[in-house]
């Protein structure tokens, strides 16, 4: 037994290393007939093995060496049972030969053919016996509807015949679809990024994501991952994977379903919560760098597969480089995305005065015109600034003037901070740095926007395992258990729920009829709004149900008329509040997620803007505090042009205190506060809706008929 397998049985589940790191492999399905399925997946898994594979063909005829008629005849011949079996089968023929394999105690079998649950309701009955064989009896299935897995120069488990010019390192990719592995893994190789782990996950009738990332995370040989993501089945558990996977390793993920637009709630929350945005959103609350392309995702494992900042709150980022026109791309992506480039301390900018020409910018990004011999020089002081925590580098290769790998590394600083190294020429002068400074750890990409996608990536993944330690395991119901309101419930009900929840809202009266609403005019603060209270009305000013600056009972009586016209049942008098920034807050129960929190620009045209920002419903006060801050309109909440200021802490609280109540309501579907407007005296709810769940509502529905 090798050390792996060794160190692999002492670990929670060596099934999947049996699958993952095989010592005895047999193709099902295999042939001698050229083209065959089987006779592909059986030539290269020889092909792909570093000789320590036993490897078995199984075929009824039994022809050929190496062939056996069945698993129990290859089991026999092995004198233990096999640790992989891989089916090139039809679908018809899967479940039998998988009964089979569990019988002859093979660890795990890979399923290649289609014809499952993608392709209808006899596919289905077929994937259906395949989780039961799978749930009974142990053996860890990967697949069906896959093209398999590989780990370069040691295993190959892919009919893909290419993945041997796969360069060998430390990047796993975990994808939806084996098409998609393959095309991340070669598009990662051709960049100089090696692999560990190509995985496609396929059906997912028993492997998952979660079990591949959990299996990564427990192995010392991959340094990050590639997370592709089509659809998403359990997300408390993606999620709950992705979290302990980041807090050791980083994960880079793209989503795919940017354009989902399937049915959602009626209410403003169900509309911004689109599957795709929530996954992302949600996906980076875990602790995953999430990109939009897979240049992106290239670029970013370029970096993060070879160096990590530690967690912090805010890195500052120095900026070094030789040509001005790329520094200012490199500068306008950073801060584009939110990437502190600090302005270097006087000091700093004193010493680097003397080692540059006076014409050049040096108080970050640094120009240093053509690099010289000074440049080492120049990286050490740039680095000694307390505000920087890494260094982003770009130069033309130019071998005639300087060697950039040798600068870096006399200057010394990779060993205290990351530094990537960005070099634009030639592929053959590129290459020539790329492989030197890879010797010393620093990573090297081709363009400044590559650049600028790695730092990025750095720094998020920063931010991110920081505002996840900054209050972990402090997280508690803010509030004591608080009665369960009757659904549905209107406006006045809703908002009452939020005063016991000690989130403020205007004064206000419920008034049955028209003489209630005059008495409540003499009570309560001029002017005043006058609504439609009906629970079954969610956006009252769609059909002139608001009515405001209401200061007279003649003016109140125009109201109440109009309200009247559209078969008001009640109505809603309460003091208009003061002028400020309207937000939207809502809480809802997610079908893949269960509870999110959804906040961003309110009014009636949240829907239409959609600047919205998503997180869990276990957020943390500071991952709520700090939620706003995604948005694009956030300047707002920051006093613009003498506005209000928000108070975050405010902010986090309400947030907390709905994702609580919802969490322990199950017949609640959403709560949305819209507007929740800023003030300066702090946050007011002008108005509350809540939804019964979707079962809870059908159920109401069928009592009122």
């Amino acid at each position: 037994m090798t050390f792996a397998h060794m160190q692999a049985a002492t670990t929670p589940d060596t099934r999947l290393d049996r699958l993952f790191r095989p010592r005895s492999i047999a193709v099902v399905g295999a042939s001698t007939a050229p083209g065959k399925l089987g006779s592909v997946m059986l030539d290269a898994v020889n092909r792909g093995s570093d000789g320590s594979l036993t490897i078995f063909g199984i075929n009824p005829k039994g022809e050929g060496d190496g062939f056996h008629v069945s698993l129990r005849a290859a089991t026999e011949a092995n004198g233990a049972p096999i640790d992989l079996a891989v089916l090139c089968i039809p679908a018809v023929a899967t479940p039998d030969a998988v009964r089979e394999a569990a019988e002859c105690e093979v660890g795990a079998a890979v399923i290649c053919s289609g014809g499952f649950a993608e392709a209808g309701a006899v596919g289905a009955a077929l994937q259906n016996q395949l989780a039961d064989i799978a749930s009974s009896s142990g053996i860890r299935l990967l697949g069906p509807n896959t093209s398999g897995f590989f780990r370069p120069a040691s295993t190959t488990v892919s009919f893909v015949p290419t993945v041997e010019h796969i360069i060998p390192g430390s990047v796993a990719v975990v994808a939806a679809s084996g098409g998609m592995n393959h095309a991340l893994s070669f598009l990662l190789s051709e960049h100089g990024v090696g692999l560990g782990l190509g995985v496609g996950l396929g059906n997912c009738v028993d492997v998952t994501a979660v079990d591949v990332l959990e299996h990564v995370r427990r192995d010392p040989s991959i340094t990050a991952v590639a997370l592709h993501v089509e659809s998403v089945g359990n997300g408390r558990s993606l999620l709950s994977a992705v979290r302990a996977v980041s807090a050791v390793k980083p994960i880079v993920a793209i989503v795919v379903g940017r354009s989902d637009v399937s049915a959602f709630s009626e209410s403003h929350t169900g509309a911004l919560a689109t599957s795709w945005r929530t996954t992302r959103a949600l996906l980076t609350e875990a602790g995953a760098v999430v990109v939009d392309s897979e240049q992106q995702l290239v670029d970013a494992l370029a970096v993060l597969s070879r160096t990590r900042l530690p967690a912090a709150a805010s890195p500052g980022v120095g900026v070094v480089t030789a040509q001005a026109g790329p520094g200012l791309m490199i500068l306008d992506e950073l801060l584009a995305r939110n990437v502190r480039v600090p302005t270097l301390s006087e000091s700093v900018q004193v010493r680097l005065s003397t080692l540059l020409p006076p014409m050049t910018f040096q108080a970050n990004p640094v120009d240093t015109g053509r690099p010289g011999a000074t440049f080492s020089t120049v990286l050490s002081a740039t680095a000694s600034d307390p505000e920087v925590s890494a260094l982003a580098v770009y130069a033309l290769a130019e071998p005639d003037a300087i060697d950039l790998a040798d600068a870096v590394s006399k200057a010394g600083v990779h060993a205290d901070m990351p530094v990537v190294l960005g070099v634009g020429g030639p592929a053959e002068a590129v290459s020539k740095t790329a492989a030197a400074a890879a010797g010393i750890g620093v990573p090297v990409v081709s363009s400044p926007t590559a650049l600028a996608t790695g730092i990025r990536a750095l720094v998020h993944d920063a931010r991110s395992r920081f505002l996840r330690a900054v209050d972990a395991g402090t997280r508690t119901a803010t509030h004591p258990p608080l009665p369960v309101i009757n659904l549905p419930a209107d406006e006045a009900t809703s908002k009452d729920l939020l005063d016991a929840l000690a989130i403020t809202t205007p004064r206000r009266r419920a008034c049955p009829d028209r003489d209630t609403a005059h008495q409540a005019l003499t009570e309560l603060s001029l002017p005043v709004a006058v609504k439609i209270l009906d629970a079954g009305v969610l956006h009252k000013t769609d059909i002139g149900g608001v009515h405001l600056g209401i200061r007279t009972p003649q003016e109140l009586d125009s109201a109440l008329d109009a309200l009247d016209a559209i078969d008001s049942p009640a109505y809603l008098v309460e003091t208009m509040a003061e002028p400020g920034v309207d937000l939207f807050l809502g809480v809802r129960h997610d079908e893949v997620f269960g509870p999110i929190v959804v906040a961003g620009l309110g009014g009636t045209a949240a829907e239409a803007i959609g600047d919205v920002t998503i997180r869990s419903g276990d957020l943390t006060a500071a991952g709520a505090a700090a939620m706003l801050d995604d948005l694009q309109c956030a300047p707002l909440l920051d006093g613009w042009r003498g506005g209000p200021v928000l108070n975050r802490d405010e902010f986090a609280r309400v947030a907390i205190a709905l994702a609580d109540y919802l969490t322990s309501h199950a017949d609640i579907g959403d709560i949305e506060i819209n507007p929740l407007r800023l003030t300066p005296t702090g946050l007011i709810a002008l108005d509350a809706v809540i939804v019964a769940a979707p079962n809870r509502q059908i159920a109401l529905e069928g009592e009122s008929q």
